[in-house]
């Protein structure tokens, strides 16, 4: 009998992002500790698998400023998790945490503490940073050349796991050393080993070398893909890599970031979308939008004429702590190219060209989509990025998942405790 393939679900907490709509009066704010439990407790009634907190560790600037989204703030996550793990039950609590400017052995045991808090719920987003910018801010700023960013990371969790490992399954502690490239410590270990034996390790990266990373050493990658297809080529070319590392294509779930758009027809919900996207993409987001391209002030611009016939400016300063543009040169010229093809405005260029995968549609016809894309292996499941804070996840919850309930493409129940159990994952082996 065939076992009928499961659609994972996340919740990516809203703000000081592009999706975010903070002139919707429902927006509240996005440091109160009431918005996170509000998120996270509608993800638990939706019986998602986990809630999801990204970091910032310097504010962006663009033009000198600070960037506007990055005034509303960007709390410690895992400061946050340890009290959402009070107010919760079963919901998986992740943190997006920098490997680049920690350090393991203190990073290990916050883990383990959110771990042992929760009852086996943590997860981490190990994300890296070459940027000398947001360095500054920390004793060795801007001093790890991007190549060996993912070799830093992969030794950073490996020590991690060691650190985990030097108490034994029924709780001895034992000395540990570590002797490597990027880390050489020794002692002992103060938390005993938790529930899940280690954090769920989360990986976001498109990279030829995130995908690798991912395949040796991720149970979860968040990723980006805009079609079926185009999600169908990563989901194999990622689950390809696995078996190299002994793994399993089941030992590594994939779940790209998506928003979605409801309406009672597919025309209205067509209207929300475009709505939605004008609100997030404001004239003046526009010409930003554009800035992070081009490297240069474009403020003379109008928004709603062409594009700008300049070149980008390789290696400017113009925006900061924001991810760089892997080709200016080429991206520019895809944008040119659309909006001559279409005949579009700035803005219009830009709502165009920067939207983020959506699912647009009736609660059916978003199911129904959903639940393709994973039977058709272009995705294991999806995490939510919704644009309102704290009710951004409240129509999904209460209008998709039951239809994807009734499909049986989802749980009705959880049948587990830990987030490990949830996501379908085997418990890590001791390596005492």
């Amino acid at each position: 009998m065939t076992v009928r393939k499961q659609v994972h679900l996340a919740a990516h907490f809203p703000g000081v992002n592009n999706t975010t709509v903070w002139a919707d009066p429902r927006s509240r704010s996005q440091i109160d500790f009431a918005s996170f439990e509000y998120l996270a407790r509608t993800a638990e009634r939706g019986l998602f698998d986990f809630f999801f907190l990204a970091e910032g560790l310097r504010l962006r600037e663009h033009r000198g400023r600070i960037h506007d989204l990055d005034v509303v703030g960007r709390p410690e996550s895992i400061t946050v998790l340890n009290a959402l793990a009070a107010v919760t039950e079963r919901l998986g609590l992740a943190a997006t945490v920098n490997a680049t400017f920690n350090e393991p052995y203190e990073l290990a045991r916050r883990f383990a503490t959110l771990d042992h808090l929760s009852g086996g719920r943590a997860a981490w987003n190990v994300v890296t940073s070459s940027d000398a910018f947001t360095g500054e801010n920390f004793r060795r700023g801007g001093y790890l050349n991007r190549a060996d960013r993912y070799a830093r990371a992969a030794e950073f969790v490996a020590t991690a796991r060691e650190l985990w490992d030097s108490w034994t399954p029924d709780g001895l502690p034992r000395p540990f050393a570590h002797r490597g490239q990027h880390f050489d410590i020794a002692g002992e270990f103060t938390v005993p080993r938790s529930p899940q034996g280690y954090p769920v390790v989360i990986q976001a990266g498109d990279s030829p070398e995130g995908r690798e990373f991912a395949a040796s050493t991720a149970d979860v990658i968040f990723t980006r893909h805009g079609s079926l297809e185009a999600g169908r080529e990563f989901y194999a070319d990622v689950k390809g890599r696995l078996a190299k590392y002994g793994r399993t294509p089941e030992d590594l779930k994939i779940m790209p970031g998506v928003t979605v758009v409801l309406g009672d027809s597919a025309a209205e919900a067509q209207e929300r979308a475009a709505g939605i996207r004008r609100l997030q993409v404001s004239p003046q987001n526009a010409i930003l939008a554009l800035e992070q391209i081009w490297g240069v002030d474009l403020s003379s611009y109008d928004p709603d004429g062409p594009l700008p016939d300049i070149d980008p400016e390789p290696g400017s300063t113009l925006v900061q702590g924001r991810v760089k543009v892997a080709d200016p040169f080429a991206t520019a010229e895809k944008w040119r190219a659309l909006s001559r093809e279409k005949g579009l405005s700035i803005r219009q260029t830009v709502i165009e060209a920067s939207g983020r995968q959506s699912f647009v549609g009736t609660p059916e016809a978003v199911a129904a989509e959903l639940d393709e894309f994973v039977t058709k292996d272009a995705a294991d499941g999806f995490i939510l990025v919704p644009h309102l804070t704290p009710g951004g996840l409240d129509d999904f919850v209460d209008r998709v998942v039951p239809l994807l309930q009734e499909r049986g493409a989802f749980r009705t129940e959880y049948t587990g405790t830990t987030l490990r159990s949830h996501l379908g994952l085997r418990d890590p082996v001791w390596k005492g």
